[in-house]
């Protein structure tokens, strides 16, 4: 079972590590610069200001690949 309070805590970059991603992957898959995700990296994901935090958290999760047509 997956316990939600702690993903909030872990920085960006651990996030995106786990999950075997680079910046420019991430930024890709949100649909956001790859600039803006090396800015946050090094923040805790619930620093990290709304409407990027709602961008990024369904890619840091996986629940992104439910939208992809070929899965």
């Amino acid at each position: 079972m997956f316990f939600p309070w702690g993903f909030h805590n872990k920085t960006v970059k651990h996030l995106r590590k786990n999950i075997g991603m680079t910046a420019k992957e991430l930024a890709e898959r949100a649909h956001v610069a790859a600039s803006q995700i090396l800015k946050v990296d090094d923040m805790k994901l619930k620093e990290v200001r709304e409407p990027l935090r709602s961008k990024i958290t369904p890619v840091l999760k996986g629940n992104d690949t439910d939208k992809m047509p070929w899965l």
